[in-house]
């Protein structure tokens, strides 16, 4: 493999390109990878670096994003920083995106791991971009108005500003969108353990990111990684040591499969640990309901407290959806009391939740944050000392008979 360290990206005869915001508001731009229509949620992202990782994350499914960073395509596309699958392998990863929004698309690409150019990346995966417009004005105003319905369109598609709308306000709302079935994996695969296997553990994928998996195998851990639509007796067939909920896109009031399933996980009293998606999950078993939030949490920079400790973590998060906050800090149910655990220093909004005999946990941002901070990275490790405790030894070579009594 032979790095492009500085390739140049062509940008003469750009074509005309419109961002449309559901309430009327038009951003001109010129278009860049595919040419065309895409629909999607407006969010906007405050990351400065990771736009690959940002790109490839299932969570962004039916979103179109906007960057804050004002010059985008820098570094490049590599086959390694992908957080999806692309036809079962990394590959650079599958972009979930719908469509892109920047200021400025990078002249030229220049990394030693740059393998080919955002460009050629999003023209080879059909997404529509648009550059050249004022990110700054669109952020300010997604922030002021909440996160909305919008569209790119470019090439034959850039017709008259009404149809253009009418076409945007048409899409469904993210609010009771069922999207974790349509990026979750069709078959479960495993994913091997660096080392000898410690401990092994069922994965729901609601949206998982590759990293995730990644954290978990240095760790010792084998992951069965399992569609969104498994069953406890799917889970239980493995023999697990423990659960995982992944992150994933959509509205968590539709998950109701996926907290059924995380009932039934806790009532075996398997070990539990959740993100992101997962943590909504979780929260809504144990009593509590989710809401939509105005414009969500999406960057690399946002600071979480544990309550507990007073710590405080910065941390990377995509979720335009949130545990509503119960009326007392901690509060009982049929798997013994409960608790929030995190909280965001920004706006308060909840970032954590577990029952307080520490046989269950999540939270709402990433510490498998492949493209970020490593603040929370000890989670995972969290996350094995509890395997640790409930198997007796801790070396149970992959299965669940520590925990079960049986050898």
């Amino acid at each position: 493999m032979t790095p492009h360290n500085g390739t140049t990206v062509a940008t003469g005869g750009r074509h005309p390109a419109a961002l449309v915001l559901e309430d009327g508001r038009i951003h001109r731009g010129t278009a860049f990878g595919a040419t065309g229509t895409t629909l999607g949620e407006a969010v906007f992202t405050t990351g400065m670096s990771g736009y690959q990782e940002t790109l490839t994350d299932p969570s962004y499914y039916r979103q179109i994003v906007v960057s804050t960073a004002p010059q985008i395509g820098n570094t490049g596309w590599n086959d390694e920083d992908g957080e999806s699958l692309l036809d079962g392998q990394n590959g650079g990863g599958r972009i979930w995106v719908s469509g892109l929004v920047i200021r400025d698309l990078s002249r030229r690409a220049s990394n030693y791991r740059s393998e080919r150019t955002l460009e050629d990346e999003m023209l080879d995966q059909g997404i529509v971009g648009i550059a050249g417009v004022d990110t700054r004005a669109v952020v300010r105003h997604i922030r002021d108005l909440g996160a909305m319905k919008a569209g790119i369109f470019s090439g034959a598609d850039l017709v008259d500003d009404e149809s253009m709308l009418a076409t945007v306000r048409s899409q469904e709302p993210m609010a009771g969108a069922s999207l974790a079935e349509v990026v979750s994996t069709d078959t479960a695969y495993v994913v091997e353990p660096e080392g000898p296997a410690r401990h092994s553990v069922a994965a729901l994928d609601l949206g998982i990111k590759t990293n995730t998996p990644r954290m978990l195998t240095a760790r010792g851990v084998r992951v069965h990684v399992l569609p969104s639509s498994s069953t406890l007796q799917d889970v239980l067939d493995l023999d697990v040591d423990g659960v995982f909920l992944s992150n994933g896109p959509g509205d968590p009031a539709t998950a109701d499969a996926a907290v059924h399933l995380t009932k039934e996980v806790l009532s075996q009293g398997i070990p539990f640990f959740g993100i992101c998606f997962g943590n909504q999950i979780l929260g809504r078993a144990l009593g509590l309901e989710t809401y939509k939030m105005r414009f969500g949490h999406r960057g690399i920079n946002i600071p979480v407290v544990e309550k507990a400790t007073g710590k405080v973590a910065i941390t990377s998060q995509n979720h335009g959806f949130a545990l509503r906050a119960p009326e007392s800090e901690t509060w009982e149910t049929p798997w013994g009391t409960a608790t929030v655990t995190h909280v965001c220093a920004n706006d308060g909004t909840v970032e954590g939740v577990a029952l307080t005999d520490g046989s269950a946990f999540s939270v709402q941002y990433h510490p498998e944050a492949a493209a970020g901070p490593r603040d929370a990275a000890d989670l995972f490790d969290r996350f094995v000392s509890l395997l640790d405790s409930v198997a007796g030894d801790g070396a149970d070579n992959g299965s669940a008979h520590s925990r079960k009594g049986s050898n």
